[in-house]
């Protein structure tokens, strides 16, 4: 369970949940039609070792995550999800956006794997752990970022906008953000105080991009925790690890204060891309129908 200044690295905790997008990024990218490439996916994933390295070698068959119907659907939606925040960035790039913040950039490899234009610079928030592990491993194979990287090593419970002016972010430019899999692991109070540091940082013509999840009721949310106590199973964690709150829908939050912003429910998102949405009998069926996708342009 997840306790006040609480802290990981890449293979424990909410850090390794990174490893875990990573996995369905790299075996979606094995598809004959990807939603996203990410090409790095399965470089992280081996060089965790352990049953990531297992997992998209295909050496752990009876694995949810390779076998079931929560599986097959997780896969989906992480596709589509990387689509949703690739195709943002690119629009903010293409308006002539040159900061780029990555919240809880864990192991996104957007500054490595997208083109990007003269002069933009990239700004990654974590745990400095986890953007250690990621370092380590893209630079011992000779790979570099295609921007100018910026590695803000800082919990996102603390003062992080400090953080990221220090490492030279200029909040009198526009800026284009990322909260891709973050608001979750946060509590309300978090979540608003994140939102705030957005806002104060951003300049008019500023882009923020947020995946956005209704709570489950307590009574659901209570009854995941013990399958999960009970299954005693080291892959089955996610629910121990999030914080069942939500401040407000973020596309409601950012209207309210001066942002142009759109809502796209995940499962209009998922058929739009082809793909197929679970029924609410599905194990995943809950999860996608209360996640959202939300991007906003400050006025």
């Amino acid at each position: 369970m997840r306790s006040e200044g609480d802290s990981w690295d890449i293979t424990t905790s909410v850090g390794s949940t990174a490893l875990f997008v990573a996995t369905a990024r790299a075996l979606e990218a094995r598809k004959p039609d990807p939603l996203a490439v990410d090409p790095y996916a399965e470089l992280f994933c081996r060089t965790a070792g352990g049953n990531w390295a297992a997992l998209v070698a295909g050496n752990l068959p009876d694995h949810q995550l390779l076998t079931s119907d929560f599986g097959e659907h997780f896969v989906n939606f992480q596709g589509a999800r990387t689509r949703y925040f690739d195709d943002y960035i690119r629009r903010a790039a293409d308006a002539g956006v040159r900061q780029v913040v990555i919240l809880a950039a864990g192991l996104d490899s957007r500054a490595y794997r997208l083109l990007w234009p003269d002069g933009t610079k990239i700004f990654e928030l974590d745990q400095p752990q986890v953007l250690a592990f990621k370092s380590y491993v893209l630079s011992q194979r000779g790979i570099r970022p295609a921007a100018e990287r910026h590695e803000v090593a800082v919990d996102l419970r603390e003062d992080w906008p400090e953080a990221l002016r220090a490492s030279g972010f200029d909040p009198e430019m526009p800026s284009a953000w990322i909260a891709e899999g973050l608001l979750m692991y946060l509590p309300a109070a978090a979540q608003d105080q994140l939102f705030i540091g957005i806002d104060g940082l951003a300049a008019p013509g500023s882009h923020v991009a947020v995946e956005d999840g209704a709570p489950m009721s307590d009574a659901d949310f209570a009854a995941a925790v013990a399958a999960e106590v009970a299954a005693d199973d080291d892959s089955r964690i996610f629910h121990r690890l999030v914080y069942n709150e939500r401040c407000s829908p973020a596309d409601e939050w950012f209207g309210e204060r001066g942002w142009d912003a759109v809502a796209t429910p995940l499962p209009g998102y998922l058929r739009e891309l082809g793909r197929p949405v679970p029924g609410p009998d599905s194990e995943a069926g809950p999860m996608v129908a209360r996640n959202s996708l939300v991007r906003a342009v400050k006025r």
